[in-house]
């Protein structure tokens, strides 16, 4: 449970991150994403879900763990808030895939399992939400992800690369 608690701390520390804006959406780039990657491909699907798990739990609660202070059911209600409800997801599947591939310590495996899990997985449920909420076509929901993109393959790369490199001193836990 320590390390549950240990990886919430990680993804609210990486909201201090000053986030990036895109001038033609509403919504900036943030690091976030890159402690949903880590805690899947560190702690294992299990524990990288509760970890994530229990950081929704804080934002419901409302403390300021998000870019810019911001908590609250607020913002998990909102348009964007099914990105946030997926990472306990995105974290899962990050892990799970990460077993499954026996990924080990290998960067390229690892980079593939933060992608398809900790995007793919998190998108997924992002898109659906934001459809669901705002009303918008299911196809300009998804348009609208396209600029994540990029930014989101890097933190993939970024992860795997310390995934690989803690994996080696510390075995995934089962």
């Amino acid at each position: 449970m320590v390390l549950c608690a240990l990886f919430a701390a990680v993804v609210a520390a990486l909201g201090v991150v000053p986030p990036i804006p895109i001038g033609f959406l509403p919504v900036p780039i943030t690091a976030q994403t890159l402690g949903v990657m880590l805690a899947g491909a560190i702690l294992g699907p299990r524990l990288g879900f509760l970890a994530l798990a229990l950081f929704v739990l804080l934002v419901a609660i409302g403390l300021p763990v998000l870019p810019g202070g911001r908590g609250g059911l607020g913002v998990l209600m909102g348009p964007t808030g099914g990105f946030i409800l997926s990472w306990p997801v995105g974290a899962f599947a990050v892990g799970w895939l990460a077993r499954r591939m026996t990924a080990g310590t290998r960067p390229l495996p690892l980079f593939v399992c933060c992608a398809l899990g900790g995007i793919g997985a998190v998108y997924a449920g992002g898109i659906a939400w934001l459809w669901l909420v705002s009303g918008l076509p299911l196809e300009k929901a998804a348009m609208g992800t396209l600029a994540f993109v990029p930014g989101d393959l890097i933190k993939a790369a970024a992860a795997a690369a310390v995934a690989a490199t803690v994996r080696r001193v510390r075995p995934m836990p089962v």
